[in-house]
């Protein structure tokens, strides 16, 4: 991890570090960045001004077609 406080380009307000990945050679590597500006008053303002939740799909899908029970 580096060190140094991430701005807001607009306000130059300290803002949130937020980790992201990207996948390189088979293997999901971190790779952190700037987060949303949080200060009111910035034209840059993240318009969801709630905390941040994780995306969709990420539960594994469940095969149809029944047990392996059913099928004797």
């Amino acid at each position: 991890m580096d060190s140094e406080d991430h701005v807001c380009p607009v306000c130059g307000q300290r803002v949130d570090t937020v980790v992201g990945r990207h996948k390189t050679l088979g293997a999901w590597v971190p790779t952190w960045g700037a987060g949303p500006c949080r200060n009111p008053d910035c034209p840059a303002r993240a318009e969801q001004a709630g905390p941040v939740t994780p995306a969709a799909g990420g539960e594994r899908p469940r095969r149809s077609g029944g047990s392996a029970t059913e099928h004797s």
